[in-house]
């Protein structure tokens, strides 16, 4: 069967036949998942890349951010600017550390956090002392403004690169813009091992403290550590080739998840504020391993993912799609494409159950996944209209290095003759 008779933008997108071959061969040497190499190795070589003074591995994102807020030794009830169009992973950290966000709307440019509106959240909120910021989808934040605010009033900028690794501004990459930052390895980021995360700072007070915090979380279980590699393993070989053969691909993905054979990207108990007991940990060896192998690769992951971009751009009848904004003191790592259009949620529906294509739906609502309980991330409705809107009017392409140019031309053309058919979600 052909390895891909779909065409996907998530579910290990990364993943090629050496990432697969590197897992089988961990998951029979079971001494190497805790302990080894692997991670010091990656820390290095991730200081290395960004040429930055301290990097810390943990087992992800959420864990690294989590880590970097116990850095910061904030007060309980603390109140920090976060923005809204993200995920749960991004702001749970906060509620575990007993902080409370203050939600900062989002811009329709370049999807990220809106300077006047943060102007205005400022002002309404002098006693907060922590801004994170999001390069969206790749697309790096306008830092200059950030950081001259963030110096004017006092706060503690933390950049959140989960999306954007080797992305720039002003030839400057990001993640250093921030007193601290940091970076995911999730299953659909830049790079992957499944889960895992970086914490990044030049700070020698917080460096010390996230070592001291890598030290205390303890190291996930053997078992989770089994799931991890066992994930590439399964979607390469068995869910992906059979993915749309009458739905048997997803059919053994969800049971595999429901017995906890693989796991979810997000748990039940994230989706409603709680954390879940493996987090925050440590970055496992074995996971550590399989980064490592895909850092190797970043330059022709992302020199791919800008070709594709560069054919969306070219391909794409801009009259009926809105599409992304180009800064020429911006360099985005497409993680993820991601166009505006009236009816962007029957064109996911459609891809799917007509043309056999996983199309993106980051983010259908202003804090995803879409079943995520927004009153526990103390949100209310209507304090961000715009990522309101974009969650109803965005999709993204993918762009990830599976994505071939006849891919690419079968998303454009199914695309440019897109035709609304139906009502999806009151659209």
């Amino acid at each position: 069967m052909k390895r891909f008779n779909s065409i996907s933008i998530s579910l290990s997108p990364n993943v090629e036949k050496d990432d697969v071959k590197l897992a089988l061969n961990l998951i029979i040497r079971p001494w190497l998942w805790l302990n080894g190499k692997g991670t010091k190795e990656l820390e290095e070589s991730f200081r290395n890349y960004l040429g930055v003074k301290y990097a810390f591995s943990f087992n992800s994102g959420r864990s690294a951010l989590y880590a970097i807020l116990k850095s910061l030794s904030p007060k309980k009830n603390s109140k920090a600017f976060l923005q809204a169009f993200t995920c749960n992973a991004s702001i749970n950290p906060f509620l575990w550390a007993g902080l409370k966000p203050i939600y900062v709307d989002c811009n329709g440019n370049d999807f990220n956090i809106d300077i006047e509106d943060l102007r205005k959240k400022i002002a309404e909120n002098s006693d907060a002392r922590i801004l994170m910021v999001q390069h969206t989808f790749g697309m790096p934040a306008k830092m200059d403004e950030i950081v001259l605010l963030a110096k004017q009033n006092g706060l503690v900028l933390i950049e959140d690169c989960a999306h954007s690794l080797g992305a720039k501004y002003d030839n400057q990459s990001v993640g250093k813009f921030g007193k601290a930052s940091f970076f995911s390895f999730s299953r659909d980021k830049i790079i992957s091992s499944v889960y895992g995360g970086m914490a990044i700072t030049n700070n020698e007070n917080i460096a010390e403290k996230l070592r001291d915090a890598q030290s205390e979380f303890k190291m996930p279980s053997a078992l989770w550590v089994f799931q991890q590699l066992l994930h590439p393993i399964l979607l390469y070989y068995i869910i992906l080739p059979i993915y749309h053969f009458f739905n048997l691909g997803k059919i053994i993905l969800i049971f595999s998840q429901i017995f906890h054979v693989l796991s979810k990207a997000v748990s039940k108990e994230e989706k409603k504020g709680l954390k879940p007991n493996y987090f925050p940990n440590a970055m496992p060896n074995a996971l550590a391993i399989l980064a490592m192998n895909q850092l190797k690769k970043i330059e022709k992951f992302n020199a791919h993912r800008q070709k594709v971009a560069d054919f969306y751009f070219k391909n794409l009848d801009a009259k009926k799609f809105d599409l992304p904004k180009q800064f020429s003191n911006r360099k985005s790592a497409f993680l993820r494409f991601t166009v505006k259009h009236l009816n962007a949620h029957e064109i996911i529906y459609q891809s799917w159950h007509k043309e056999n294509m996983l199309l993106g739906d980051w983010y259908t609502t202003p804090i995803a996944p879409f079943d995520t309980n927004l009153s526990q991330m103390h949100y209310k409705k209507g304090i961000c209209p715009v990522a309101e809107y974009l969650s109803e009017k965005t999709f993204n392409l993918p762009t990830h290095i599976n994505i071939k140019e006849s891919d690419a031309k079968r998303i454009v053309n199914f695309l440019n003759n897109f035709k609304k058919t139906k009502i999806v979600n009151g659209n």
